[in-house]
């Protein structure tokens, strides 16, 4: 008995399960929405490899950037317009990261960054989809199979929370975080 006990209270309260507890997020229905526009571009490719194509003209088109330019933030911020928000709004993925919005917990439609060392800022960024123990599923742009932060498209990844500098909580509403 006490197993199925386990089995009917989800993931969320068993070891290695995700650390998010939905049911108490009042801004699940946004962060859902986010997740759904982000997820329908699953699949999205350039045209040539040189940052190209209707899709990602599209997207950085929506920060006022030619096409030819990295597109992770601009499809961030993209993905946040669809769902309704004004605000990311930028090509440049370090201006997702503000005091302001970073955050230490983890939740679905959270933007990530991860810094290079080389380049010396946050150089890649995407959507966090959940979490499972010390890994994140995530929905990203300019990317590719390997993770590379000059990609040919969109896809779901599974990345390591050590690859990540900062998280950004751009989903949240103003009284929505009462629960911080």
């Amino acid at each position: 008995m006490g197993i199925v006990c386990l089995a009917l209270a989800g993931s969320d309260s068993l070891p290695g399960g995700d650390s998010v507890n939905l049911r108490h997020d009042p801004s699940l229905a946004d962060r859902k929405r986010l997740l759904q526009v982000a997820e329908k571009e699953l699949g999205v490719r350039e045209r040539s490899g040189k940052n190209d194509g209707p899709r990602v003209a599209g997207y950085l088109s929506y920060v006022k950037v030619p096409e030819g330019n990295a597109w992770c933030a601009a499809f961030v911020s993209w993905v946040f317009g669809q769902a309704g928000y004004p605000v990311p709004r930028t090509a440049w993925s370090p201006a997702l990261f503000p005091l302001c919005k970073r955050t230490k917990e983890i939740r679905p439609a959270v933007v990530f960054g991860i810094y290079f060392s080389h380049l010396k800022r946050i150089a890649h960024c995407g959507l966090v989809e959940r979490q499972a123990g010390d890994w994140m599923v995530t929905i990203e742009g300019n990317t590719n199979p390997a993770g590379n932060r000059e990609g040919d498209g969109v896809y779901r990844k599974r990345r390591h929370l050590k690859a990540v500098k900062y998280f950004a909580d751009w989903a949240k509403r103003k009284g929505a975080d009462n629960e911080n």
